[in-house]
């Protein structure tokens, strides 16, 4: 383990650095690039701060709907591929038309709806903010 700064206070520094010296001091294109950048940082802390736990809901939502294993995987690249997978199973089911009516379709709709309010909350939390949420 590092000590300070950590990675989460090392991207802050790097995106406030961004967002309050070099944003204001650029103009056009190049301010808009500075901006991108400065975006891409907080979406790299938010996601990192919330991944595991994220996968882990993911993971869980895919073992209900596909009957997969009971525990989840201890480490978080092993997580991380077993959502990968899990998600190709259930693509494949989704195209062998299994989703197109009945109970499963309603839980693969639950499930792609969570999986995609995760993401928003990764990529952009203000979309879902200024949509009030979800709708349903």
């Amino acid at each position: 383990m590092q000590d300070r700064p950590d990675v989460r206070e090392l991207l802050d520094a790097v995106r406030g650095f961004l967002e309050e010296d070099v944003v204001p001091a650029l103009e056009g294109p190049r301010q808009f690039h500075a901006r991108v950048a400065a975006n891409v940082l907080a979406i790299v802390g938010r996601e990192l701060a919330g991944e595991e736990a994220s996968l882990l809901a993911e993971w869980q939502r895919l073992a209900r709907l596909l009957g997969g294993a009971s525990e989840p995987p201890a480490r978080l690249e092993t997580l991380r591929a077993a959502v990968r997978d899990g998600t190709a199973a259930l693509a494949e089911r989704i195209r062998r038309g299994e989703a197109d009516a009945g109970p499963f379709r309603a839980a693969v709709r639950a499930h792609v709806r969570a999986a995609v309010e995760d993401k928003l909350r990764v990529a952009n939390p203000r979309f879902l903010a200024s949509a009030g949420g979800a709708t349903r």
